[in-house]
């Protein structure tokens, strides 16, 4: 073969392999630094959805135990929703449940629990004050009481994210995305404590809500919350209002506080 051919060749195979390395290495750089959780949905085009940009490719976070909780606390929950909730107890030779219907608007939140002997116990709280009564009779009397250290969480008997995020590393025995009733969740499990205790968390991936949580005592399953369902329908704000009427959110800047 002519030497100049040879030479010829040489430098254009140079020149496209130069080429590809620069695209490859534009393609690395243009990548959008943000979380997109797996779906079990056919592969959609990157510029039609989770936000990514445009030219941009999808980034999935992996979740273990050491960073599923930077995971969590990366989600958005939503600042107002209803959903009802299912408390559920067990213990040997029997269980109990207590049903639960709450309301969430910014800062307040309201729960409705039906006791066991069919009345409703209502609370509402800011973080500030509570507010409790028994029943919907208009002539309720109404116990204003600090809320103090007890969260909305708490007014649940639900855990909080707190529970979640302050586990210690070295605790969380297995964290991974799973199905729960057709939602897509982020999991976590404790390892059993020196008292036998384990915990179960699945936190919605859509809602950024914790949709279940159970705790075990020697593996035996002795409480459970399920909340699989969230009502993210327009607010109806007299449900934050005393049983004679006075309304609880303020009007502020045309915007109820």
């Amino acid at each position: 073969m002519d030497k100049r051919k040879l030479n010829w060749i040489t430098w254009a195979v140079l020149a496209l392999a130069a080429l590809f390395v620069a695209l490859m290495l534009g393609s690395s750089l243009s990548r959008t630094a943000h979380i997109t959780l797996p779906s079990s949905e056919p592969p959609r085009d990157p510029a039609a959805g989770d936000g990514a940009a445009a030219s941009g490719a999808l980034t999935v976070v992996e979740i273990t135990p050491e960073t599923v909780q930077s995971a969590i606390a990366s989600l958005s929950r939503p600042e107002n929703y209803g959903r009802s909730v299912l408390l559920e107890y067990f213990w040997s030779g029997g269980s109990g449940q207590q049903a639960l219907y709450v309301l969430v608007h910014g800062s307040w939140t309201r729960i409705d629990r039906i006791l066991g002997n069919g009345l409703a116990r209502i609370s509402v709280t800011n973080g500030q004050e509570t507010y409790i009564w028994y029943g919907y009779d208009s002539a309720a009397p109404v116990a204003i009481l600090p809320a103090g250290s007890i969260s909305a969480d708490d007014e649940q008997s639900i855990p909080s994210y707190e529970d979640i995020l302050s586990l210690p590393v070295e605790t969380i025995l297995q964290a991974d995305y799973r199905a729960l009733e057709e939602l897509r969740c982020i999991y976590v499990e404790t390892a059993e404590d020196k008292a036998g205790y384990s915990l179960q968390y699945w936190v919605s991936v859509d809602s950024g809500l914790l949709v279940q949580a159970e705790k075990r005592l020697r593996g035996e399953l002795i409480y459970r919350m399920s909340a699989p369902q969230v009502d993210q329908t327009e607010l109806d704000a007299s449900k934050f209002a005393l049983p004679d009427g006075t309304p609880l959110l303020k009007e502020e800047n045309g915007e109820s506080q």
